[in-house]
C-alpha cells in the first residue's frame, strides 16, 4: 500500500478548475516531483497535501489515515518554500529550533536536534548568525534544516531553488537528494525546471491544466512520453506532422520518414512524428545507409552548449535541431550543406489530435 495517497482530488478557484480528478500513489521513502508549466496546479496540489488549501472533493491518505480534516499543524508534514520564510529576528539556531519548541520538546533534545540538522546541511558554523548574514543558498539550507528538525513524516518542497543562481541550484539540488536519501523521507518536490525534476526524482508527475499527463521514472518520461505535451515539455523534440502511408512510412510536409510499425494507426491517418535531437547524426557527405532516414539540409544556427553543440538545420523550409559532439562529428560551419541521419526506431509517432 502506498504511504501517501491522493484519490480523485479536485480544486477550483472562481469556477476555474485548478486541479481535476488527481489520483496518485507515493511510496514511502521516495522523492516524487510535480513538474509542469506555471498554472498547471502543481503548487495547489502541494498546498492541499500540507493543509493550506481545502479540497473541493477527494481524499488524501497518509499511512492509511485520512488527513483532510486534520489541521496543517497536526499533519506532521514539513514544508520548504521558495522564499525561505525564515524569521529575520531569530538566529539560525532559533529558526531551526522554533518548530521543536512549539512541540514542547525538552531543551536538551532541541539542542541535540539542531546540532544534528546543522551538520546534515553542512552549516555547523552558522548557528549564531541571522538570516540576512547568509547567502541565498545558505538560507535555503537552513529552511530545509528547520523543516527536517521536527522529523516530519512527509517533506514538501515548493520551487525551493527557483530564486537561486544557476550554479547554486545545481549544488543544492544534489544536497537535497543526498539528505532525502540518507533520511529515506517521503518527499514531494514541485518545480517547473525539467532538468531539476529528472535529475533528483524517483518518479516524475507531469501536469498540465490541472491534469496528470504522465507518471513515470525520469527515463520513462523522457524516452517514452505518452502524450505530445510530455514529449515537447520534457527536453526538445523535433515535430514532423504528416499522414501514415505504408506500414512503416509517414509522408510529412517536408520529408518522408521511415518509422517503426504503424499497426495501431489507420492508413492515411494524421499523425505527428517526434524525433529527439540527440538521436540524429550529422554527416558532411551523403551516407550510403539502408533502412535509415537520410535528409539533406543547410546549417542555419550553431549554438555551443559545452558537452554538445546544437545545430539548427533547414530542411525544405522546416527547422530541425540536432545535437552533436566534437569527438563524433567533423567541423561544421554556417550555411554548410549536410545530411541528417536517424534510424526508424528514433521516430515516435503520435496521433495528431493529441
Amino acid at each position: 500500500m502506498a504511504y501517501l495517497e491522493l484519490k480523485n482530488v479536485n480544486k477550483s478557484f472562481g469556477g476555474v478548475a485548478a486541479v481535476h480528478d488527481f489520483s496518485l500513489d507515493i511510496e514511502k521513502g521516495s522523492l516524487v516531483s510535480f513538474l509542469g508549466p506555471s498554472g498547471c496546479g502543481k503548487t495547489t496540489t502541494l498546498r492541499m497535501i500540507a493543509g493550506f488549501e481545502q479540497l473541493d472533493s477527494g481524499t488524501i491518505l497518509l499511512d492509511g489515515n485520512d488527513i483532510v480534516p486534520v489541521p496543517p499543524n497536526r499533519r506532521d508534514i514539513g514544508m520548504v518554500f521558495q522564499a525561505y520564510a525564515l524569521f529575520p529576528n531569530m538566529t539560525v539556531r532559533e529558526n531551526i529550533a522554533f518548530g521543536l519548541r512549539m512541540k514542547k520538546t525538552p531543551k536538551e533534545d532541541v539542542e541535540k536536534r539542531v546540532d544534528s540538522v546543522l551538520d546534515m546541511v553542512r552549516l555547523q558554523d552558522t548557528g549564531k548568525r541571522f538570516p540576512h548574514q547568509l547567502s541565498g543558498g545558505q538560507q535555503q539550507r537552513i529552511a530545509l534544516a528547520r523543516a527536517l528538525a521536527v522529523q516530519p513524516r512527509v517533506l514538501l518542497l515548493d520551487e525551493p531553488l527557483s530564486a537561486l543562481d544557476a550554479e547554486v541550484r545545481v549544488v543544492l539540488r544534489g544536497e537535497i537528494r543526498r539528505i532525502q536519501s540518507e533520511l529515506a523521507i517521503t518527499t514531494v518536490y514541485v518545480t517547473h525546471d525539467q532538468e531539476e525534476a529528472l535529475s533528483i526524482s524517483d518518479k516524475v508527475v507531469v501536469m498540465n491544466k490541472g491534469l496528470i499527463e504522465q507518471v513515470g521514472t525520469p527515463e520513462e518520461i523522457y524516452r517514452a512520453p505518452n502524450t505530445r505535451f510530455v514529449a515537447t515539455f520534457i527536453g526538445t523534440a523535433n515535430q514532423f506532422p504528416g499522414q501514415t502511408s505504408e506500414k512503416n512510412k509517414v509522408i510529412c510536409v517536408n520529408v518522408e520518414l521511415l518509422t517503426g510499425s504503424l499497426k495501431e494507426f489507420n492508413a492515411g491517418q494524421s499523425v505527428v512524428v517526434l524525433v529527439r535531437p540527440e538521436t540524429i547524426q550529422v554527416q558532411v557527405e551523403r551516407p550510403q545507409q539502408e533502412n535509415c532516414n537520410i535528409i539533406p539540409g543547410v546549417v542555419e544556427t550553431i549554438t555551443f552548449h559545452g558537452a554538445v553543440t546544437r545545430l539548427g538545420v533547414n530542411i525544405n523550409g522546416q527547422r530541425v535541431v540536432a545535437d552533436i559532439t566534437v569527438a563524433n562529428t567533423q567541423p561544421v560551419s554556417l550555411n554548410q550543406k549536410l545530411w541528417l541521419t536517424f534510424p526508424p526506431e528514433a521516430c515516435q509517432v503520435m496521433a495528431a489530435e493529441e
